[in-house]
């Protein structure tokens, strides 16, 4: 079987794809629309990730020689899914893996962004720290505070029992549907503003798509409040990133963390000129043998493509 990577990956998974099949390696430039249907076109099996082009028009000419793209990746709205389907192609993914050092991003973000970290670190690399006194970068308090999570998936799951069990956090979240089986102790709130008033701190971890897209907006933030703070770990474009700097400058909120953008790589001048935001270049996953896992994750699905059995995480 011919296999395009997209993406460079770390050398296991590299050595176990090339171990199996013709498997081609792109660099880090994300895949056009052209070249997604280019590749459509000319391999048996892609492997793409966050920011390869697989809209509807890459589907657009003719039935693909492509059987299944088996993303890298937990999220997937880089991908149309219906318009693979109608193709021919399955779609898979890489749920699981993904779920506790995302959750671990999370809280990275939430006690660099309540405890000034990125403000304290600027400070004192440019020679600016004068020393210890009392009232220095004043942040606000984690520990006993209540964390409200939009989206309680396994991520958001994940989020709230490290808020929890580790910093004894109250925890509310807003979730489309019913949340029924939990293993500690949160109350789901029906409408997400009064969420967000709740909330001492907001965490971010729904799905990407149209169905999320800017979810958080200047309504929302207002909601959030000025001694509140957001934190984005799901995709850019489900919060609103003009209102978010607006929110940011004028102290509308207290501040926010951010592990992803609306338009990446590409970070508003406006927002990265801000010190009470905290800002990770999409790391939420990056740690070796996650990365690792998610490439065998997807491999897997590629192995039972090979093997003709059912693909264990389609996702159409």
């Amino acid at each position: 079987m011919k296999v395009l990577v997209t993406r460079p990956m770390t050398e296991a998974v590299t050595q176990a794809l090339q171990s199996r099949f013709e498997a081609t390696f792109r660099d880090n430039t994300p895949l056009s629309v052209d070249e997604a249907r280019q590749a459509l076109a000319e391999y048996d099996v892609i492997m793409p990730t966050l920011g390869d082009a697989f809209s509807a028009a890459a589907f657009e000419g003719g039935e693909p020689r492509c059987k299944l793209l088996a993303n890298f990746g937990a999220g997937y709205n880089h991908i149309d899914v219906k318009a693979a389907r109608d193709a021919g192609v399955a779609v898979t993914n890489t749920p699981g893996v993904v779920t506790d050092a995302t959750a671990d991003i999370a809280m990275t973000l939430l006690l660099m962004t309540a405890r000034r970290a990125s403000e304290g670190e600027h400070i004192l690399r440019a020679g600016e720290w004068s020393g210890w006194n009392p009232t220095q970068l004043l942040g606000s308090h984690v520990t006993g505070k209540t964390v409200g999570i939009i989206g309680m998936g396994r991520i958001g799951k994940a989020i709230a029992r490290r808020c929890h069990y580790g910093f004894g956090m109250d925890v509310v979240f807003f979730n489309r549907s019913k949340v029924s089986s939990l293993d500690l102790p949160a109350r789901q709130m029906p409408e997400l503003l009064d969420m967000l008033q709740a909330a001492d701190f907001a965490v971010v971890s729904v799905p990407g798509g149209a169905g999320t897209h800017r979810l958080i907006g200047a309504q929302e933030l207002e909601a959030l409040g000025p001694r509140s703070h957001l934190i984005n770990i799901a995709r850019g474009d489900v919060v609103d990133e003009a209102a978010l700097i607006h929110a940011l400058e004028t102290g509308v909120i207290a501040g926010a963390g951010l592990d992803v953008y609306e338009r990446e790589p590409v970070v508003p001048e406006a927002l990265r000129a801000l010190w009470n935001v905290s800002l990770l270049p999409h790391l939420g996953t990056a740690a070796e043998e996650v990365r690792s896992a998610m490439g065998m994750r997807a491999m897997g699905n590629i192995v039972a493509l090979d093997e003709g059995t059912p693909l264990p995480d389609a996702v159409n």
